[in-house]
């Protein structure tokens, strides 16, 4: 009995002890693996590791003219319990600011709700972005400054003021980006608009980090292990952009004074050859100290320079739509190329005519006269072809056919597989809308006639204006409209829902708008062209200039659309600009000058501010 409760004892004795142990175990476990503050403090006090920011990847156009490029700039990162025996004021005025922008700072870094990864052993950023003038003083004297560092990195440079919507900004990370990706920490920079955000994975590159030797004072004694430990950055990824920046410059100069957009594509590749947009801005403002009070201004600016016009601005097409409607006529069998309707001028019903030209009237003269009342009843031959059914069925049905078919065109839908950051859809009307709008019996062609001539609800953004002149240029196709020229973009091609042989009338009624119509006044010499003007109703004021076109008519090379808001006819702004764009971009120089210093000097908008 004695011995079996010294046995227990014994091992209750031993129980205590390995329970000890046990805890002393997990306790050490805890300080040195898990509560990485002990050894953030302990690696601290002997090692000081910095990250080495890359250059970003500089951007080229599509000639390897450099864009985007870097400059050398510096953060000022502070080590909070490194600080001592600071001369606050000899700071400040080392680094031009007031000691309550300090004392405001520090108190922003050390509260865990604005900073949440704060420690007091790592660095944390107290400035960002300067320049060397503006650290040269605080450079001279850092001897005195404990605790505080100089942290390299590099700011955008542009060789010019153009393309900034194309381009984007870079800003500082949010903490929503940093927990999406693990790269990140405060203080870091990204790409947060155009192609600086779109392939900011491939131009932001790997930071790398330098460790540096303190000795028992904490000052830097040089590299650890002789940089043994040390891990280099990789510069970022050079961009090759699809831009030509010459025809981008010469685009931004015919719109200086005016609101409005221009784009030009390359048909056969997709290829985006200048992407305008007025209002703009010079990308360098938007850069460095001075990102902040300059981006307030754009914002709060009632022009929106900020805006992208080219793809976020959505527009009536008008009489631009006329085209892409007789190839849905054709290809769904309202018309054919020999079919004709009569025209009663500026007396037609239930759509006047705003040309004097002669009736009856065929399709290639349609186009080329800009017949309204031709392109009602084809638009009402082919979705009534088949009367109206019990209870519109057969109607809705054509109607579909007719909207799929625009659907096709890549219109009232964005370019999913494209890099260009932001677009609107724009709007081709569904059967829905009209049924709850009208009831599901309460409409037909008539009441919706002003989809004919492309007015009413239909709405494009000049991206996809320019994409139609692409898709009628390849006779039925086309590539996904994009910025990045070393993309395999080629895969990405698509068909609409048109037959190629129905593309070649159109075609040659567009050539017959600048042979004889309303684009004959800005042909350029000894070049077949293609082109339809369009004057665009506006609720708001003047009517606004539209024109699509692409040459030469063989083999293009360019397609273009323009919006000029408020400006009155397509014929007097939008022509004249894409017709000296793709002079531009053909020839390689602009022959008629007159022409051009008339159109880049005129101030169409006195609220545009001329750059």
């Amino acid at each position: 009995m004695t011995n079996n409760t010294l046995q227990n004892r014994r091992w209750i004795i031993a129980g205590i002890f390995s329970a000890f142990i046990l805890l002393y175990i997990i306790r050490l476990f805890s300080l040195q693996i898990i509560e990485t503050k002990y050894k953030a403090g302990a690696e601290s006090n002997a090692l000081l590791k910095k990250t080495i920011f890359p250059p970003r990847g500089l951007i080229y156009d599509r000639n390897n003219t450099l864009l985007v490029y870097n400059k050398p700039a510096y953060d000022i990162v502070l080590i909070m319990r490194e600080i001592h025996d600071l001369d606050t004021l000899s700071l400040c005025e080392s680094l031009n600011i007031t000691k309550s922008r300090f004392i405001e700072r520090i108190a922003e870094i050390k509260d865990r709700r604005l900073n949440i990864g704060y420690s007091s052993y790592t660095p944390q950023v107290f400035m960002t972005q300067l320049n060397s003038e503006d650290i040269a003083t605080f450079q001279q004297n850092m001897y005195k400054y404990h605790g505080f560092y100089v942290q390299n990195r590099t700011l955008r440079e542009y060789t010019f003021p153009n393309a900034a919507h194309i381009f984007g900004s870079i800003g500082e990370v949010s903490w929503n980006d940093i927990e999406k990706d693990s790269y990140y920490r405060q203080g870091d920079y990204s790409g947060r608009d155009g192609v600086e955000y779109t392939y900011e994975k491939s131009l932001r590159g790997k930071k790398g980090i330098e460790i540096l030797l303190r000795d028992s004072k904490g000052r830097i004694k040089g590299k650890y292990r002789d940089g043994e430990m040390d891990d280099p950055p990789v510069a970022g990824s050079n961009l090759q952009l699809t831009i030509d920046i010459q025809l981008q410059r010469i685009g931004e100069e015919l719109l200086n004074g005016k609101i409005g957009s221009a784009v030009a594509i390359e048909p056969k590749t997709g290829e985006i050859l200048a992407m305008i947009t007025n209002p703009g801005y010079d990308p360098s403002i938007l850069v460095g100290r001075v990102r902040s009070k300059n981006y307030t201004s754009l914002v709060t600016d009632p022009t929106k320079p900020l805006m992208n016009r080219a793809t976020q601005a959505t527009y009536s097409p008008g009489s631009t739509f006329k085209p892409i409607q007789a190839l849905a006529c054709l290809e769904l069998g309202g018309i054919t190329e020999k079919t004709m309707f009569g025209c009663s001028g500026k007396v037609s019903t239930p759509i006047k005519c705003t040309h004097s030209h002669g009736s009856p009237v065929t399709l290639l003269n349609a186009i080329e006269q800009s017949c309204n009342p031709y392109f009602w009843q084809a638009f009402r031959s082919t979705i009534e072809k088949d009367g109206y059914g019990t209870k519109n069925v057969l109607f809705k049905d054509n109607y579909q056919k007719w909207a799929d078919v625009m659907n096709s065109f890549g219109l009232g839908q964005r370019f999913e597989d494209t890099d260009i950051y932001e677009q609107q859809r724009g709007n081709i009307p569904t059967q829905n809308y009209f049924n709850r709008y009208f009831g599901e019996t309460g409409w037909r062609a008539l009441t919706i006639r002003s989809l004919s001539i492309g007015q009413g609800e239909i709405l494009i953004t000049p991206l996809q204006l320019a994409n139609t002149m692409a898709i009628i240029a390849n006779s039925g196709y086309y590539i996904t409209p994009h910025l990045n020229k070393n993309d395999t973009m080629l895969l990405r091609k698509h068909e609409t829902a048109v037959d190629t042989s129905h593309f070649a009338i159109v075609n040659e009624g567009m050539w017959r708008v600048f042979e004889y119509g309303t684009g004959r006044y800005h042909k350029i010499d000894s070049l077949s062209m293609c082109g339809k003007t369009g004057t665009v109703q506006n609720n708001h004021g003047k009517d606004h200039s539209l024109f699509v076109g692409f040459a030469p008519r063989e083999n293009p090379v360019i397609a273009i659309a323009v919006v000029v808001e408020n400006a009155g006819f397509g014929a007097t702004w939008a022509a004249p600009i894409a017709s000296l764009m793709m002079e531009q971009y053909i020839k390689g120089y602009i022959k008629r000058k007159d022409l051009f210093e008339r159109i880049s000097k005129a101030e169409l908008n006195p609220n545009v501010k001329k750059r």
